[in-house]
């Protein structure tokens, strides 16, 4: 793999490999893009199957992050850690502490928190070592497991969606169709209750899926038939890539919006969506409520003040949307197209970011 080529393809700022011999570290930092101010950006934990597919993983994500906190708003860039190991078996204290030196050592430029195979406990330990970590627990004053905020993000944006496909945003006997029932999705699926929607759900986890027809009156399917069952909204909830080619034709909803990560197995896909009319909430910008609840904790963490800023996630997904409708593409360019639009508005404004008195790290 050639780095700099990768790196220069989509001008990415710096990768950093950590590696810690005793504890059995081995860690990548991506940094993105630091125009709107420091990087943030989880730490996930996983088995790669080579070192090149951490690499690439870390690239990805971190960009990721860069269009979801600007879309959301915020003075924050993009990053992103992957540690190599199994987090079931491998970690360990001493691990996560000696990530969170490397961490101190980059003097702001990257912020992180918990993702896939990292947990607030985890961040508890890195805290130990820097100030550089969000979601941490509330016994430090922070906002905690993120989920509840994630969540809260998913319904305003489903909301805002359904207003584009059916002219109005209640969710009042309206069909959505589940995939997944992890801790986001089972208080997304609590809020839709409430709103008088009706709930099918499936996970390969038939404990989740138990919990959530026990408390919600869903109805539970096979996870190989939630995409095809009849159904006013489709939220995929756990696994990327469930809109695919095998997929697509099978699909009934006119809606397709969730919060799991990378949708849209390609591109291209989104834009079929397009053109078959279906509206389609963008993955970043939909589920960044956790990102904006842990921004938060950069000023003094405030709930209130947190939750008033996710609720805005309606109005990004229908400015979005309205985008993609005036323009004629799809939601997923309209969505890059707004983030990198007040990327490029401040750019020429502030250099590469270093930490000073003047960087104002909250929502404008």
């Amino acid at each position: 793999m050639e780095l700099f080529a990768a790196m220069e393809r989509d001008d990415y700022e710096e990768l950093l490999f950590c590696q810690d011999k005793a504890s059995g570290l081995k860690a990548i930092i991506a940094i993105h893009d630091t125009t709107l101010g420091p990087a943030l950006g989880g730490t996930r934990m996983w088995t790669y199957a080579s070192e090149e597919d951490a690499i690439v993983d870390a690239l990805r994500l971190s960009k990721g992050m860069t269009y979801k906190n600007a879309v959301a708003g915020l003075n924050l860039g993009g990053g992103k850690t992957v540690i190599i190991g199994d987090p079931k078996k491998d970690k360990n204290e001493a691990m996560f502490r000696a990530f969170g030196r490397y961490i101190q050592g980059l003097n702001g430029r990257y912020i992180t928190a918990e993702d896939v195979g990292t947990t607030e406990a985890d961040m508890d330990i890195i805290h130990q070592e820097t100030d550089y970590v969000t979601g941490i627990s509330a016994t430090y004053g922070s906002s905690g497991n993120p989920s509840p905020a994630t969540a809260f993000g998913v319904y305003q944006g489903m909301k805002a969606a359904a207003k584009a496909a059916f002219g109005s945003d209640s969710l009042e006997g309206k069909t959505v169709a589940v995939q997944g029932v992890g801790n986001v999705s089972f208080t997304l699926c609590k809020y839709l209750h409430e709103e008088g929607a009706q709930l099918i759900v499936t996970d390969i986890n038939k404990e989740a899926v138990k919990r959530a027809v026990e408390a919600y009156g869903a109805k539970a399917v096979d996870p190989a038939d939630i995409i095809s069952v009849k159904s006013d909204i489709y939220a995929p909830c756990a696994l990327g890539a469930t809109i695919n080619d095998d997929s697509i034709p099978l699909l009934q909803a006119k809606v397709v919006a969730g919060a799991a990560n990378n949708q849209l197995k390609e591109p291209r896909h989104g834009d079929t969506l397009h053109e078959m009319g279906i509206v389609y909430a963008p993955d970043y910008v939909i589920n960044a409520g956790g990102v904006i609840n842990v921004a938060d904790e950069l000023n003094g963490y405030n709930k209130e003040r947190a939750f008033k800023q996710i609720a805005k996630i309606y109005d990004s997904i229908s400015r979005v949307l309205e985008i993609s409708s005036t323009s004629g593409i799809p939601a997923y360019a309209a969505a890059d197209h707004l983030a990198q639009e007040r990327i490029n508005l401040l750019r020429n404004s502030r250099s590469t970011f270093l930490r000073d008195s003047h960087h104002v790290l909250s929502r404008r």
